[in-house]
């Protein structure tokens, strides 16, 4: 897109010189700087300029535990609040990190990956205010609520029978005291 305005700023250019008086004095300028084709110029100079800063960008990369932008390193426990601002595509988002630093956070997709790195910041930072929001209470959790252990998965060892046999075998050795079957004949 940044290669279509630059093209379209050449075209622009070339349109405005070939049109403009042979003449070049004070009184034929003003008007010519002031034609369609130079405020197209400016126009597409303008969004040149716009699409390459966006496409420019450095990456952002979601993890776990931290955030990263470009070379920049930001922990989840650092962002003390996600503040949106109205644009959705290209998506801005204010970090107010720990120490009352702020950073603007831009992110130059389409509506559906905008959204979804959104839902991604607002879900990680879980020590942040949302919009002004505390985490617990923007996404409906208790604030005391802790994450819940979910008990060891079980995985059988054994196959049915083996276990009745081993239970068998217990419940011997728990009544007799041994496991092995001798008469007092053979003691």
């Amino acid at each position: 897109m940044a290669l279509f305005a630059a093209c379209g700023v050449a075209l622009s250019v070339w349109t405005a010189i070939r049109w403009s008086p042979s003449e070049w004095s004070p009184a034929a300028v003003s008007p010519t700087l002031f034609s369609p084709a130079w405020i197209a110029a400016g126009l597409f100079l303008i969004t040149a300029v716009c699409l390459t800063a966006a496409v420019l960008r450095p990456a952002i990369e979601i993890h776990e535990t931290h955030l990263i932008t470009g070379r920049r390193l930001i922990p989840w426990g650092d962002i003390v609040r996600v503040d949106r601002t109205v644009w959705s595509a290209p998506l801005a988002v204010y970090l107010t990190l720990t120490g009352g630093r702020r950073e603007l956070l831009v992110y130059p997709g389409d509506p559906d990956a905008s959204a979804a790195l959104l839902r991604h910041l607002r879900r990680f930072s879980r020590e942040a205010l949302i919009d002004g929001i505390p985490y617990h209470r923007y996404w409906g959790e208790s604030a005391s609520a802790e994450p819940k252990q979910l008990p060891p998965l079980r995985h059988p060892l054994l196959r049915p029978e083996d276990e009745d046999e081993v239970e068998r075998m217990f419940q011997r050795l728990k009544s007799v005291g041994r496991i092995d079957q001798r008469n007092s004949d053979d003691q």
